[in-house]
């Protein structure tokens, strides 16, 4: 294994973790409202209380990374993650409970910052999109063994819901460990003013001509501490704003956290109802691994359009089996297949890798962190929401999935029309394309 894939993993093993900590509350949720006797809004705040940290670590995340450099943040990241591991497992009380779901939400949002941003930083142009896109498929990687957990752990008595939380020790004492291994950002190091500490981190990831690649560095910065809300940033700010919001405008947040609840809607059996999620899990893995394979081949762009049409027509159809409350409907979980595979194939293979991508060197950590605030903002609303509206209202699952459907209709048109293509650039040509000098 060559040397940028290999630190590449390592520092995507924070993105396991990530889709781990995202996905294990579904296997708990129901078991945690009725041990806390937790009202619709207060399921839904508990569930929410990782997405708000992960809001605060998406938000906060960019100023060490800048300042401290990018390894420094993922060694605190990965001793974020085995505290929230423990402290979740063995809470007695809902307060402490919550307090380390925060915690490691705030692990999580930093992670989705810095992970891709360090990666994106270290490897060759011609390898971007796949090893960036590593970071997606660790992310569905960690979701998908959630669910298989969580099925094992499911009946394993009253504390199967601690089980299902602590078992996340084991991959966050491994990342703790490893990331100790891998170099700093030879990019981040050429704008501290370290280039000699640079150069033979340059020569291991496979650049020819380093002084060309850090004078090219140092002339597209100006100024180290550039604010980056700025009318020169516009276009950068528009397209990860607004491909962040229709990520979780999707309802992919809604469906991973709460998919054994959905599928009791849908009439499956308590014991269906958690094996379920398994095969949703391992079609995500499937496609992310298509799309790893393709988007530096196919390009960003046209991934993001194929998967609009998929998610169109099966977030549609799952709203129309929820249009009759009460009547079973096994063809949900088709659908519901059929949309994560357009979703990982598009959006889920593409978001990281875009807006780590899109920002120019001097604002890189900045705009990192506002993509990814925009992200868990809206993933926060859409998983605190979806409980009260589900159980507000017979129609609560059709009214969800229709409304995700025609976000996705409005996904298409923005990128069809707006968005523009990254493939095969270096950074500092994509900055410059963008007319940012």
């Amino acid at each position: 294994m060559n040397y940028p894939v290999r630190i590449a993993l390592i520092a995507a093993l924070g993105g396991f973790l990530f889709g781990f900590e995202t996905a294990v509350i579904s296997g708990a949720e129901k078991t945690i409202q009725g041990l806390w006797a937790l009202t619709p809004f207060w399921q839904g705040f508990t569930v929410a209380s990782s997405l708000i940290g992960t809001v605060i670590g998406s938000l906060v995340a960019g100023i060490p990374a800048q300042r401290y450099g990018r390894k420094k943040v993922l060694m605190a990241i990965a001793v974020m993650y085995l505290l929230s591991a423990i402290g979740c497992a063995m809470a007695q009380g809902w307060f402490l409970f919550v307090t380390f779901r925060f915690i490691g939400g705030v692990a999580v949002g930093a992670s989705s910052v810095v992970g891709p941003m360090y990666i994106s930083e270290i490897s060759p142009a011609r390898l971007r999109g796949r090893l960036a896109g590593s970071f997606q498929l660790m992310i569905v990687l960690g979701i998908f063994v959630a669910y298989i957990t969580n099925y094992f752990f499911a009946g394993s008595g009253d504390d199967s819901w601690r089980w299902m939380l602590g078992v996340m020790v084991v991959p966050a004492a491994i990342f703790a460990i490893l990331v100790r291994s891998i170099p700093e950002s030879p990019r981040w190091l050429v704008l501290m003013h370290e280039a000699e500490k640079a150069v033979p981190i340059m020569q291991r990831i496979g650049e020819e001509n380093t002084g060309r690649a850090i004078e090219e560095i140092r002339a597209s910065v100006t100024d180290v501490k550039e604010k980056l809300f700025q009318p020169r940033y516009g276009k950068p700010i528009g397209f990860a704003v607004l491909l962040a919001m229709f990520n979780q405008l999707s309802g992919i947040n809604a469906i991973i956290y709460y998919a054994p609840r959905i599928f009791e809607m849908a009439g499956f059996d308590k014991s269906n109802a958690y094996l379920q999620p398994i095969y949703i899990g391992a079609a995500n893995l499937a496609f992310t691994l298509l799309a790893m394979s393709m988007i530096d081949r196919f390009g960003r762009k046209r991934l993001l359009i194929i998967g609009s049409f998929g998610m169109i027509l099966f977030l549609g159809l799952t709203a129309l089996a929820f249009r009759e409350p009460g009547v079973a409907n096994p063809n949900v979980i088709w659908y519901l297949i059929g949309f994560i595979a357009f979703f990982a194939f598009s959006q889920g293979a593409v978001i990281w890798v875009f807006i780590s991508e899109i920002f120019p060197n001097a604002v890189r950590s900045q705009g990192g962190s506002l993509g990814s605030f925009t992200h868990w903002i809206m993933a926060a609303i859409i998983s605190w929401t979806f409980p009260v509206i589900v159980e507000g209202s017979p129609l609560g699952g059709y009214y969800s999935f229709i409304f995700y459907t025609l976000m996705m209709v409005l996904h298409l048109f923005f990128v069809w029309r707006y968005l523009p293509e990254t493939k095969g650039k270096s950074l500092e040509k994509i900055q410059e394309e963008l007319g940012i000098h």
